[in-house]
């Protein structure tokens, strides 16, 4: 990998004063930078390769629908499935049953997972409508009933995931950090827009410092917009928050959290891959898929994962797309071929890379 260098974009921005490291209770992350679930990306192998990268502090699953788990839904039981680097790793649950969701806690803490997430900022209709995700924010007294019923029922800590709030009316947040914290919530994570806003406009970071300081003791981590070791900057800066959660940024730059651990420790931070590093990075996620599945399953499930290495690759558009017509092993092979030969239309093979344009949901919110 590249030497370290000084990144121009933190230009003469300076380092905020970090808070103490991050504890879910007793449980000590590995660094305040955390991998947040990401619906049909965040399996186990793109969170294995993020440990093997280095800097995270804590990977968390795909959302995870609890009644399907204790039904034992083998697509289910694929989510949760975890590795010996992946370590510490937390399973992120929704429901709104309140003995489902404690069978779930119970469930999980018996295979060995190091903490549970409950999903209160999911927006989606799918998951809203039957009163989980982000609509439990409309209902604080079940809500806080269900939360406290789940702290009580497991030994290892258990966090919150949830939006500023609904809407505009109803910023909640801060109301249910506190009264999380006194419930026995170890931690909560702050997506700083409400469930209106989907993904449109910007992260509100004055809503995310009232979460901050509404507690006392627990870890705030905020999350929403953060592409680059600058945005992180400004998060922790702006809001005082005590960690980061990224999403969609660490799709574009896996390397993103050792490159915030190696700022906070040295003021400086290499570069992300290189086309030729993210190729073998891509090539070696793709394998771990197909230990799984099988190179034929495998090819299908990584499509949309592809894109988002073709992407940050700068691979002509042509050639990207091709990605998605390949069924079998020897045109993967073959097109991996040809993606070495070709190399990058932007920029070079062994250099920084142009940064990608970082897509989100758009349109109205109630079709997704």
């Amino acid at each position: 990998m590249s030497v370290v260098t000084e990144q121009p974009q933190l230009g003469a921005t300076s380092r905020p004063t970090f808070p103490p490291p991050v504890s879910y209770g007793a449980l000590r992350l590995r660094s305040r930078y955390l991998l947040s679930p990401l619906a049909g990306f965040t399996n186990m192998p793109f969170r294995r390769i993020v440990h093997e990268i280095g800097g995270v502090g804590l990977t968390t699953t795909d959302l995870v629908n609890a009644r399907a788990l204790l039904y034992q839904s083998p697509k289910t039981l694929e989510l949760i499935e975890t590795c010996e680097v992946e370590s510490p790793f937390a399973v992120q649950i929704f429901g709104s049953d309140v003995g489902t969701m404690c069978d779930a806690a119970r469930l999980l803490e018996t295979r060995g997972v190091d903490s549970i997430d409950i999903n209160m900022g999911c927006p989606v209709r799918r998951i809203v409508a039957n009163g989980s995700g982000a609509s439990m924010m409309c209902r604080p007294d079940e809500t806080l009933s269900l939360v406290r019923a789940i702290v009580e029922s497991v030994r290892i800590p258990v966090t919150v995931k949830m939006r500023l709030g609904w809407d505009a009316t109803q910023l909640t947040a801060p109301f249910f950090a506190r009264e999380f914290e006194q419930a026995g919530i170890a931690a909560v994570a702050i997506h700083g827009r409400t469930r209106e806003q989907g993904f449109s406009g910007s992260v509100d970071r004055d809503g995310i410092r009232q979460v901050v300081e509404a507690v006392e003791r627990i870890p705030v981590i905020g999350n929403g917009d953060v592409r680059t070791v600058a945005d992180a900057e400004v998060m922790l800066r702006e809001t005082g928050c005590h960690g980061v959660s990224i999403g969609r940024g660490a799709l574009a730059n896996p390397w993103i959290f050792r490159q915030l651990v190696e700022w906070e420790t040295t003021g400086s931070f290499g570069p992300a891959g290189t086309f030729d590093e993210r190729l073998a990075l891509m090539q070696q996620q793709f394998r771990y898929l197909a230990e799984r599945h099988g190179t034929e399953s495998a090819i299908i499930g990584f499509r949309k994962m592809a894109h988002w290495y073709l992407k940050a690759m700068h691979v002509r558009a042509k050639l990207r797309h091709e990605f998605q017509l390949i069924r079998d092993p020897d045109g993967l092979d073959r097109y991996f071929e040809t993606l070495a030969a070709e190399g990058p239309v932007n920029g070079n093979r062994t250099g920084e890379l142009p940064e990608m344009h970082i897509p989100v949901p758009s349109g109205p919110i109630e079709r997704w």
